[in-house]
């Protein structure tokens, strides 16, 4: 009788092969952890500095807990060698038991890792009492296994942080986690700023539905109220001009690096010509080919 994690003709179950899972090691200063940063930006689960000996466990979990765990990367580094050494091995089990993992191995040049060292200030975690250069040798001698049997290796020495990051999500992302996402938010002014805001417009320049009766109770979500505010004059420039604003930065804010824009609309209460500016921005966000959405953080506040 096969397990569940064998079929019946004794392989691996294609199951365990619908979890990503990748593991990243490589030199101390190569940039491992801007490696781990990028991953989880294209939506891994990531785990630092995890001993070699408990990968396996750490693949199971991840197979059996599903949903965004199925992408899991693992960062090792020289720490996790005092658990096991045995990396080649680790990798092995892995694929007998069905995962394929991919080993992300991060490089550099000797002069480009001691310079990074030194201008943090730190000393090679092999070093000893040695000179940073004995470190890096003594590490580089330890990972040699491990940088024979990668299936990518980047070699860091002429590439920043944001270059190393597109690296990375090229790799790994897919081009719609790429994307910057734009949340534009609605908010009133007397509630106090949202403190994530990346833009902030005011629309209290246009005059308010509060003091038009058949309008008061309604929000700027309906068309009555909508086509109140938007029929306003300076409506149509302002939501034009913001959109403009918006398009004409979502290209370096993807570049570096950023995900996620907040835009925030406010006017006295968030009931009326905030809302129905930001459902008309994000609107016109998404005609122009941009993930964006609509919220309303003090709608029914009133």
């Amino acid at each position: 009788m096969p397990t569940g994690t064998e079929t019946a003709l004794g392989g691996p179950a294609p199951a365990e092969a619908d979890t990503t899972l990748v593991v990243v090691t490589g030199l101390s200063g190569g940039g491992r952890s801007t490696v781990a940063r990028a991953l989880e930006n294209v939506g891994f689960y990531v785990v630092d500095n995890l001993p070699q000996a408990l990968m396996l466990d750490m693949a199971e979990l991840a197979f059996k807990a599903g949903g965004a765990a199925r992408r899991t990367a693992m960062v090792l580094d020289v720490r996790s060698r005092a658990f096991s050494t045995d990396l080649a091995g680790a990798i092995r089990e892995l694929r007998e038991r069905g995962f394929q993992p991919r080993v992300v191995f991060v490089d550099a040049d000797d002069e480009v890792l001691i310079r990074r060292f030194e201008s943090v200030r730190r000393s090679h975690p092999l070093q000893g009492d040695g000179r940073l250069a004995d470190g890096i040798a003594v590490e580089r001698a330890l990972l040699e296994e491990a940088r024979d049997q990668a299936d990518v290796i980047i070699d860091t020495s002429h590439l920043n942080v944001n270059q190393l990051r597109r690296r990375v999500e090229e790799l790994f992302g897919g081009e719609d986690s790429r994307r910057l996402r734009i949340t534009v938010l609605s908010f009133g002014f007397k509630y106090g700023l949202p403190p994530d805001a990346d833009f902030v417009m005011d629309a209290r320049f246009l005059p308010n539905p509060y003091w038009v009766p058949e309008l008061r109770e309604h929000t700027g979500r309906e068309e009555a109220v909508s086509a109140y505010v938007l029929g306003q004059e300076g409506a149509e420039a302002f939501v034009a001009g913001y959109a403009d604003l918006v398009n004409a930065t979502t290209g370096g804010f993807e570049r570096e690096g950023k995900r996620y824009l907040t835009v925030a609309v406010g006017c006295t209460g968030g009931k009326h010509r905030s809302v129905a500016i930001a459902e008309e921005l994000a609107a016109r966000l998404r005609q122009s080919g941009i993930a964006a959405n609509a919220q309303h953080r003090d709608l029914g506040r009133e």
